[in-house]
């Protein structure tokens, strides 16, 4: 129960600090509904963890998009996106209405549209037209081949109770990885390969 709770901390850190830090005009509502996001995903939990324990599976998470200090503000901008794009996407299908409640699960993904709408600013703002296409290969490639792992081990576990409850954790997982990017993204002048 303390490790699901650190988690849930950690993504309230992850979403604070798309509030505020990126130099480009988030929504003022913008870290009041990452906070709900991050609530809903902890009321979804149906199933203890515990009673998965044989359908863990290391998803590989890119631990480099996030940690290595080699991502320009754009791209970690653009990987962040791709990141709630996919979860969005995750969550936002039939398959997914079955295993949670059906109302913390429309709230979910209400709160996340409105955290991409506002990174779909924030993007083209810190892009341009021409960096566009920059930002959309290599790092951001990388976290979506970390999410069709997640969607193929869906399926083949033919979205069991439990595989949706180790995905649950894992995306959990993957925002507090993120938080060592969010805080790097606080930088003022762009380059994230500072200590």
């Amino acid at each position: 129960m303390a490790f699901v709770l650190s988690l849930l901390m950690a993504l309230v850190l992850v979403s604070y600090g798309l509030g505020g830090s990126l130099g480009c005009d988030l929504s003022p509502n913008h870290v009041l509904v990452g906070r709900k996001n991050l609530r809903l995903l902890g009321q979804m939990r149906r199933l203890s963890p515990r009673f998965c324990l044989q359908d863990r599976k290391d998803f590989a998470f890119p631990q480099e998009m996030v940690k290595g200090g080699q991502l320009q503000e754009a791209q970690a901008i653009s990987v962040l996106h791709e990141m709630l794009q996919q979860i969005f996407n995750l969550f936002h299908t039939e398959r997914s209405s079955a295993a949670w409640d059906t109302t913390l699960l429309e709230q979910l993904c209400t709160g996340l549209h409105q955290q991409l709408d506002d990174l779909d600013a924030c993007l083209g703002q810190v892009t341009g037209e021409e960096d566009s296409a920059l930002g959309r290969m290599g790092p951001t490639l990388a976290m979506k081949r970390y999410f069709q792992g997640i969607h193929v081990y869906l399926q083949e576990k033919e979205y069991s109770d439990c595989a949706w409850e180790i995905v649950r954790v894992e995306i959990m997982r993957s925002f507090s990885s993120s938080t060592s990017l969010q805080e790097r993204l606080r930088m003022k002048d762009g380059d994230l390969n500072s200590p």
